[in-house]
C-alpha cells in the first residue's frame, strides 16, 4: 500500500525527546521550547513567536488578542479547516465567507473589500497548500478599512510570498505542526507570529491561562497572578523536543518534498495539456513549499471513480475540505457574501496524492494509475 502521509521523521527527534525527559522540565518553555522559538524568530523573521499546542490553540489566542466581540464579523474563505472558523465563533464572531479563486483555492483578495460592513473587524487569509494568498492587496484593504489581517499559514511554513515568509505579513500569523504537515511537533502542534508589538506582552499573559507566571520566571515580578483572560496554550517540552528534530534538517525536508511535487507536476503535465485534468498553479512572487499535490477532474462523479481506481491498486489518495459555508454549523455560524462560483465546484474537482517527507519511487507509480485511468 501507498499511503497518503507518513510523519515526518529526522532520526534525531528520539535523543531530544530523552534529553527533554532528563531535564525534568516537561510543562513547555524549557530549553527545547525557548530554541524553536529563537529559530523561528530569526529565521522567519518575527518579532516574537510562541508555541503553542495545536495551530486552533494559536488561532484562538489571535482571536483574543484582537478582541473579538460577540457581534463582528471575521471575512475568510469557506475552503479551509474548520479550525479558521471555530477560532473566532468561539468568542462571538460571525463569520463572513467569500468565494476562492479557482488557480489557487486562496481567498479570491477582488471579493474581500465588498464583504467588509461596520461589523468587520479581520480578514483571515488562508494560504491553501503553502502557497501565498495575494497580500498586498489584502494589506491594502485591511490597512484602508482599519481592519486585523490573520495569515492562516497553518500549511505553509518555508513558503513565501515576495520573499516574505507566510504568516509573517499580517499582524499576527498561525503555523501547523500536526502530522500531515510538513513538519510535526510529535502529532499536534502550532506556533503563533506576532508581527504587530502591540501584541507581544499579552500574547504571553494569554498563553499562559491569563497570569504573569512568564514575567514571574524572568524577573521581572515579584509573584505572579490572573491578570486577563486566557487558556492554556503552552505546549509540552516533549513536543518541542521533537520540532527541534526537524528543525535541524528544514532545509533536507523541503527539498525532498519539493523534488517529489516536481515529480507528480512533470508526469502529469500532458494530462493537463490534453485538457484531462487541471494541475497546481503558483502565482508569480510564490514560492510554495510542496505541501501537498492535486489535481482536479471534471467533477465529483469523476472524482469518485479514480480515488475507487486508486484504492483498487493499494493507493490512498483523498480529497479535502467541504466548503464550511454549506456545512451545518457554517449556516449556523456564518454566512456567504456574494456567489459560489468557484468554492463548492472546485471542491468537488480537486484530489490529493501521497506525499510525505522520504517518499521514494511511489511517485512513479501513482503517476502510472493516474495516466492509466484517463488514457
Amino acid at each position: 500500500m501507498i499511503p497518503f502521509n507518513v510523519p515526518p521523521y529526522t532520526g534525531a527527534e528520539e535523543q531530544y525527546i530523552k534529553e527533554a525527559l532528563a531535564s525534568k522540565k516537561l510543562s513547555g518553555d524549557g530549553p527545547f521550547g525557548k530554541r524553536c522559538q529563537s529559530w523561528f524568530e530569526k529565521n522567519l523573521p518575527a518579532k516574537k513567536t510562541l508555541l503553542t499546542p495545536s495551530c486552533t490553540a494559536a488561532l484562538e489566542l489571535a482571536a483574543i488578542l484582537i478582541n473579538i466581540q460577540p457581534g463582528d464579523e471575521v471575512i475568510m474563505p469557506s475552503y479551509t479547516f474548520v479550525s479558521t472558523a471555530n477560532a473566532f465563533v468561539l468568542r462571538g464572531a460571525k463569520i463572513v465567507f467569500v468565494d476562492v479563486r479557482p488557480d489557487t483555492m486562496n481567498i479570491d483578495e477582488t471579493l474581500i473589500e465588498s464583504a467588509i460592513t461596520s461589523k468587520t473587524r479581520a480578514i483571515v487569509p488562508v494560504h491553501y497548500a503553502g502557497v501565498g494568498c495575494e497580500m498586498d492587496t489584502i494589506m491594502a484593504i485591511a490597512k484602508k478599512h482599519n481592519l486585523y489581517v490573520i495569515e492562516d499559514a497553518a500549511q505553509g511554513m518555508m513558503s513565501e510570498y515576495k520573499g516574505q515568509a507566510l504568516g509573517t505579513i499580517g499582524h499576527l500569523g498561525a503555523f501547523s505542526f500536526h502530522e500531515t504537515k510538513n513538519y510535526t511537533s510529535g502529532g499536534e502542534g502550532g506556533l503563533l507570529i506576532i508581527n504587530d508589538e502591540r501584541f507581544k506582552g499579552r500574547a504571553e499573559i494569554i498563553r499562559e491561562k491569563g497570569t504573569n507566571r512568564t514575567q514571574f520566571f524572568r524577573g521581572m515580578v515579584d509573584k505572579y497572578q490572573w491578570i486577563d483572560v486566557g487558556s492554556s496554550y503552552l505546549p509540552s517540552e516533549l513536543q518541542a523536543a521533537y520540532l527541534w528534530g526537524q528543525l535541524e534538517r528544514v532545509n533536507d525536508i523541503n527539498d525532498n518534498r519539493l523534488a517529489t511535487w516536481q515529480r507528480y507536476y512533470e508526469a502529469l503535465l500532458p494530462l493537463q495539456k490534453e485538457g484531462k485534468i487541471k494541475l497546481p498553479f503558483i502565482p508569480e512572487g510564490c514560492t510554495h513549499n510542496a505541501h501537498m499535490f492535486y489535481l482536479k477532474v471534471s467533477g465529483l462523479a469523476e472524482r469518485t471513480k479514480l480515488l475507487a481506481h486508486l484504492k483498487a491498486k493499494d493507493i490512498v489518495a483523498a480529497f479535502h475540505y467541504v466548503p464550511l459555508h454549506t456545512s451545518i454549523a457554517g449556516k449556523r455560524f456564518g454566512r456567504l457574501h456574494g456567489q459560489d462560483k468557484y468554492t463548492t465546484q472546485n471542491s468537488e474537482q480537486l484530489i490529493r496524492l501521497p506525499l510525505y517527507y522520504g517518499i521514494t519511487n511511489e511517485p512513479d507509480e501513482v503517476n502510472r494509475f493516474v495516466a492509466g485511468f484517463f488514457n
